[in-house]
């Protein structure tokens, strides 16, 4: 059974014995909550997101692309894949790299 995490977001419908997981776990999630698309799933349990935004420059009225790249920890009941729009939740630090966890993602059409 999978708890209320505090967020609007349904329960995966697969189970996990991952202790890092919100939903099966003991993780907790707070703070920020991010958007972005999976470009890499080569670690164990771990996926890089590349999030895209655009940053207003006043003196030429214009835009410019950014991006940056977030270590979050994918448990095996999400089970994100490269491509995939997913949804990450600030948690305490995981790693030296990892402090966001996967809370829900959306296969990309």
């Amino acid at each position: 059974m999978a708890k209320d995490i505090g967020l609007d977001i349904p329960e995966p419908t697969k189970e996990c014995d991952d202790i890092n997981c919100p939903f099966h776990g003991e993780l907790p999630v707070r703070g920020q909550i991010h958007v972005g698309t999976v470009v890499s799933a080569k670690m164990d349990r771990t996926v890089v997101i590349q999030q895209r935004r655009e940053k207003l420059i006043n003196k030429y009225q214009r835009y410019e692309k950014r991006q940056s790249k977030i270590h979050a920890h994918n448990p095996p009941c999400i089970d994100a894949k490269v491509g995939d729009i997913v949804t990450i939740a600030e948690c305490r630090p995981l790693s030296k790299t990892k402090s966001y966890v996967v809370v829900k993602a959306e296969v990309k059409a």
